[in-house]
């Protein structure tokens, strides 16, 4: 979808049927009892963090907002419709529920955190506002839109908080799950930090700088591994960087040297060398010995394999000679948290002009209790940083007086905001009616406000190990009514509903 949506010379196709069946068999359910008049509020939100961590990146808006402008049904899209059977054998949806869909026209009204915002778990990162059929075929989309891109983009947030400030570079399209999925990856990773990407599409489709050097099988294809450095270097001008670890990694920066040595002898510099395999503290501490001595001062050392921000970290620690980092499997796949556990839901429902009536999801579990009402979060701040984000509302009017945070898990937290806080609304007005409000930032745009973001931030909230955690929770006035919104539902439940009862 990537590919589909930022490549301004591709015709944009209908992916109207990216969607899951039932979310087509409800839509034409509340077409036949006349509940597509309709109107509804839909939350898009995730209930924990990834990697264990204290922050989540928000991305993936760009192409989301893409995918709207273009919804629609096609008459291929129809006409695969209509071969649809059910289990009678009698097709899924009637042809004027078809005529329907062909002429069925974004109308949502849609607010958004903007891309590279630090966002948390039970905040919203889109409200959607509109007719209930839209809102409902909206959701497998737009899950899979803003789901990954965020994963990634928070995973390369980490890395670069592990890295300290050096480069990373991200080279995982090999390893990444289809075509889609590696440029999706190098968008995200690029907004979570990264430098520059290995992918040379992701580069023309989104403008981020790329980067690489030479495989093994270069240094193999010739007789002699210093012959393959020569030839490199004297074939392939500006980008005189040496794997060295083909054969034996001390050996092969030795070699690498020389070659640097011609390199200077010619006016051309000797860029670095990169380490993919071995003890990469201890060969990057005696490679920067080397180099030194031979009088390559400037020559960085890039490292790669299987690296993750743990590993990043440690090798930090133990004092290993590394400039530049190449991040791949562990970024791109997200290696050791697959997925975002994005969910949509229903808040609220009327009739056309009528009151509103707020929705809530009861479970046994309090986590997967959903949040009633038409939500925005209000972050409170001072000059030192963000303090707290209060979930509200917004038919509340009280907010302007002093604030109340309740966490929703554990009521005896609280805290209270008060009203002379600086503060500012994270949702954002995306589309209007259907029509596009919001203009998009560029890509580096997006990069600079998420390491603008996390400066803002406690440290503490970006420990790999057992993070701070950041004070998020509901308006008082909001938390209450979802308290009484749960009582009033189990009430009637537990009186329908009494298997002991004499």
């Amino acid at each position: 979808m990537s590919f589909f949506y930022n490549h301004e010379s591709y015709k944009k196709p209908s992916l109207a049927l990216l969607t899951d069946l039932y979310q087509l068999t409800m839509s034409y359910g509340y077409w036949k009892t006349g509940m597509d008049k309709k109107e509804s509020v839909f939350h898009l939100f995730f209930r924990k963090p990834p990697f264990h961590g204290g922050f989540t990146i928000a991305s993936g808006l760009e192409s989301a907002v893409k995918y709207l402008e273009n919804f629609r049904f096609e008459k291929s899209d129809l006409d695969y419709l209509a071969t649809l059977r059910g289990s009678e054998n009698t097709p899924f949806f009637c042809s004027d529920f078809l005529k329907y869909l062909e002429n069925l026209h974004f109308t949502c009204d849609i607010d958004a955190v903007p891309e590279g915002t630090v966002v948390f778990p039970y905040e919203p990162l889109l409200r959607i506002q509109g007719p209930l059929i839209q809102c409902q075929l909206l959701e497998s989309p737009l899950l899979n839109l803003i789901n990954f891109p965020s994963l990634i983009a928070t995973k390369a947030a980490r890395m670069c908080i592990a890295s300290k400030g050096d480069p990373i570079i991200e080279f995982g399209l090999r390893r990444a799950q289809g075509m889609d999925g590696a440029l999706t990856a190098s968008r995200a990773a690029y907004i979570g930090g990264c430098t520059s990407t290995s992918n040379v599409l992701a580069g023309k489709l989104f403008g981020i700088p790329v980067q690489g050097t030479h495989s093994h099988s270069w240094v193999m294809a010739f007789d002699e591994e210093i012959e393959a450095f020569q030839s490199y270097a004297e074939n392939v001008p500006g980008n005189y960087v040496f794997l060295v670890d083909t054969y034996d990694s001390i050996e092969g920066i030795k070699k690498a040297i020389e070659v640097g040595k011609w390199l200077k002898a010619n006016e051309k510099k000797f860029l670095g060398v990169r380490l993919d395999s071995g003890d990469l503290a201890h060969l990057s501490i005696k490679c920067r010995e080397l180099l030194d001595e031979a009088g390559f001062n400037d020559t960085m050392i890039v490292a790669s394999n299987e690296l993750d921000e743990v590993i990043i970290s440690e090798l930090k620690r133990q004092g290993a000679q590394i400039a530049v980092w190449g991040v791949g499997t562990n970024l791109v796949t997200a290696k050791d948290y697959p997925a975002l556990d994005g969910v949509y839901k229903i808040s609220a429902l009327r009739d056309p002009g009528g009151p509103w009536k707020y929705k809530i999801k009861l479970t046994e579990q309090m986590v997967k209790i959903s949040n009633p009402g038409i939500l925005q979060v209000r972050r409170y701040y001072t000059d030192k940083g963000n303090i707290a984000d209060a979930i509200y509302d917004l038919n509340n009017n009280q907010l302007n007086e002093n604030c109340c945070i309740v966490d929703p898990l554990d009521p005896t937290q609280q805290h209270t905001m008060k009203k002379s806080m600086q503060s500012k609304d994270l949702l954002v007005p995306i589309f209007r009616g259907g029509r596009l409000v919001y203009k998009l930032p560029k890509l580096d745009e997006i990069r600079e406000k998420t390491q603008n973001e996390l400066k803002h931030f406690h440290v503490g909230i970006k420990r790999f190990l057992n993070p701070h955690k950041y004070v998020v929770g509901l308006e008082k006035t909001l938390y209450d009514l979802k308290i009484d919104l749960i009582k009033s539902i189990r009430t009637k439940s537990s009186q329908a509903y009494l298997p002991f009862e004499e």
